[in-house]
């Protein structure tokens, strides 16, 4: 690729838990002859995602060009890491054919965007296009995206009540934001529920969007890739809760690591996780754990109630077989000391 011509940038954003590690993975797997670099942004301490992506990577994408994140969201520390981390993966050779950003899932991707107009890189590289991965069953439950009528309603009836919650602006903030929307874990939600998740995605659009169904995170690359959108140059068109602020913060979310020892038995383990979920309103948990007489580590993955775990790769020769976990949860409902008596019942 010539120095003269932008490299494209695709900013792929959604929920925690929504798919989009798996989605990232995929399109690694299918590159379609670009080469490709990936930049992960981590919540917490413990580089989950990245390590997954890296165990993946291909001669298109070597592990040298998937570049993790973890000192917090992107948005927020442009000149530190954002900055210099695309410089990088410019300067690589041969220099990359694309990008894939994965935010973070507590990520707002418009402050983002506005990174790609800093003078040492707005030259040099473009947003080909957002995409918004939303999980299809949890946005046909109203989790993310509250009913404004009704929540006018709890307004009147309640005077403490002056606000969105949280996870509904982010979500929100993501769709609008969005040039198209992967509706993920469809087998989940059901004819219905996809239905209702599309209502909801077509509510709170400020314009009319592609909505594509994704299993596993398989699609065309050709759906998502090459969208030239150069949205960097279309933020007015892309309203966020934040407009108008000068800087936002994440005080709203928490995150602890959480040290485990050798399982006796994995599906223990993943109900442990669920009480989480059920009794301390742990948004999501991911993170690794040994098993006893398993010669391989085991991954764990999980919203809110709903755990997933698999073996992921054997331990390296010296490795320390140990766990850990990255809980996140709204800044109120962290209790380390009650999460660890949970995961040590």
């Amino acid at each position: 690729m010539s120095d003269l011509v932008k490299i494209p940038v695709t900013v792929i954003t959604g929920f925690l838990g929504a798919g989009k590690t798996t989605l990232v993975r995929h399109l690694l797997q299918n590159p379609q002859g670009k080469r490709l670099a990936v930049v992960v942004n981590e919540f917490g301490d413990v580089g989950v995602d990245g390590e997954i992506l890296k165990s993946c990577a291909l001669p298109d994408c070597p592990e040298e060009n998937i570049v993790e994140l973890a000192n917090g969201c992107i948005c927020c520390t442009v000149a530190d890491d954002f900055i210099p981390t695309i410089e990088g993966l410019m300067a690589l050779s041969p220099r990359p054919d694309h990008i894939l950003i994965e935010t973070s899932g507590l990520a707002l991707p418009k402050p983002l965007l506005k990174a790609f107009d800093w003078p040492a890189i707005r030259s040099r590289i473009t947003v080909d296009g957002v995409i918004a991965v939303a999980d299809a069953e949890a946005v046909a439950a109203g989790r993310f995206a509250p009913d404004v009528e009704r929540v006018d309603a709890q307004r009147q009836a309640d005077d403490s009540i002056d606000h969105e919650t949280p996870l509904s602006e982010v979500f929100e903030d993501q769709i609008a934001c969005a040039d198209i929307v992967l509706l993920t874990k469809p087998d989940l939600a059901g004819v219905e529920g996809l239905a209702a998740a599309r209502a909801v995605i077509a509510a709170e659009a400020p314009r009319p969007l592609p909505v594509v169904e994704v299993a596993e995170g398989v699609v065309d690359p050709r759906v998502i890739l090459g969208l030239g959108a150069a949205a960097e140059d279309d933020l007015a068109a892309r309203p966020s809760h934040h407009d108008g602020m000068e800087d936002h913060d994440h005080e709203d979310f928490d995150s602890v690591v959480i040290d485990i020892p050798e399982q006796a038995d994995p599906a223990a383990l993943a109900a442990k996780v669920e009480r989480l979920a059920r009794e301390l309103n742990i948004l999501r948990v991911k993170g690794y754990a040994a098993v006893a007489g398993k010669p391989m580590r085991l991954l764990l993955q999980a919203v809110g109630s709903r755990v997933r775990t698999q073996f992921d790769r054997p331990w390296e020769p010296g490795e320390a077989r140990r766990g850990r976990l990255v809980v996140i949860a709204e800044h109120d409902d962290i209790d380390e000391a009650a999460i660890r008596a949970v995961l040590a019942g």
